[in-house]
């Protein structure tokens, strides 16, 4: 018995059918960077996590976390003797229930330094045995609980110095020691880090960093003698906080690119760790639907330079809201807006484009 002539349906309509199916729209933008294979992260305070709608936020968009002060020297070490690891546990217990990684942020830096620490007077041999006991410490009590470290973070200076080491209490102030010797201390701080937790991944982290500059360079040379001399370095983070201006040039994207491309070549990751992109206000704290437009553009363009290299694995933010932003006591409120969410957490232009950029790359071998 003839059934008649067989309908053929045309195969975009099959293949349109499929992926409707077989690859959903990601509505987050921890589902996006799953897609991706990329970690989404950004940096939390544990005051917050109270607050109803900053932890269903932080759980639903992000798969990793950054404890924003919570590891910093002034809230871990009350005194010589003491380590209160208290807020930075809270923060770990939340990212282990909502199955998120943790970056831990930072062991060795200039500031946020307690009173006790830079008006001791130290002599180098004490301050080196007081920074190995910290790192020990404070790497040994996490180890298997948070898997990547900015053991060092701003080293180098800025402005005219640019390039050339910061000095600072680890450094020459007194130091611990190695003064005449350039980054050598920065290295006994990974060894010290790498004896304390092996798995860890560790990163130098640093500001003003991103573009090929003389900053930048001064890293990568710092980094590829390190690896050269067997030092536990596995990656850099660029901190990526960025200022939209009025006559000041945009972020020069192909250069930031590029630079990630040198880094990775060396066999280390890549972590934009601090992201933000701060935009004029008014005195009620609102940006122009221009400037959100034009701040979307960078955050798409800066997630696709990352995404474009196999060793650029995470994307962070400094924070998610502009509620408990940085930037507006930074800048007597003059400027703002910074984040992907604003101050009642609804995603902005920012976000929608960082989302697209996670959703629309191909993930990639190696990452």
């Amino acid at each position: 018995m003839s059934h008649g002539p067989k309908t053929r349906i045309p195969i975009w309509i099959l293949s349109a059918v499929y992926f409707a199916f077989a690859a959903p729209v990601p509505d987050t933008l921890r589902e996006a960077a799953h897609h991706s294979g990329i970690f989404i992260g950004t940096a939390v305070r544990p005051a917050q996590l109270s607050e109803p709608a900053y932890a269903a936020t932080l759980a639903r968009e992000f798969n990793m976390l950054e404890p924003e002060d919570a590891l910093k020297w002034e809230v871990l070490r009350p005194d010589p003797q003491s380590f209160d690891f208290h807020q930075a546990d809270q923060l770990i217990d939340f990212a282990t229930r909502h199955n998120m990684k943790v970056r831990g942020h930072t062991l060795v830096w200039h500031r946020q330094t307690p009173v006790w620490l830079t008006a001791g007077s130290f002599t180098p041999d004490q301050l080196s045995k007081l920074l190995e006991a910290h790192i020990k410490t404070v790497v040994g009590h996490y180890r298997g609980k948070i898997f990547a470290w900015d053991v060092a973070n701003e080293a180098f200076d800025e402005g005219n110095r640019a390039g050339q080491l910061r000095s600072t209490i680890w450094y020459d102030q007194p130091g611990i020691g190695d003064a005449q010797q350039g980054s050598a201390y920065l290295a006994r701080c990974f060894r010290w880090a790498h004896d304390a937790d092996p798995q860890a991944l560790l990163f130098y982290n640093e500001a003003e960093a991103e573009e090929i500059n003389r900053k930048s360079d001064a890293i990568y040379a710092m980094v590829r003698d390190f690896k050269r001399q067997g030092v536990p370095i596995d990656g850099i983070g660029f901190q990526m906080h960025l200022a939209m201006q009025t006559g000041a040039a945009p972020p020069d994207f192909a250069s930031i690119s590029s630079n990630i491309a040198r880094f990775t070549a060396l066999g280390l990751q890549v972590h934009i760790t601090e992201m933000d992109v701060s935009l004029s206000v008014d005195a009620n704290g609102n940006a122009s639907n221009a400037d959100l437009q034009q701040q979307a553009t960078i955050y798409r363009q800066i997630a696709q330079a990352c995404l474009a290299h196999p060793g650029c694995t995470a994307i962070q933010t400094w924070g998610f809201t502009d509620k408990y932003s940085w930037i507006g006591s930074h800048s007597r409120k003059t400027r703002g807006a910074a984040l992907p969410f604003d101050r009642n957490y609804q995603p902005k232009p920012a976000y929608e484009a960082l989302r697209d950029a996670l959703e629309s790359a191909h993930p990639v071998a190696g990452r």
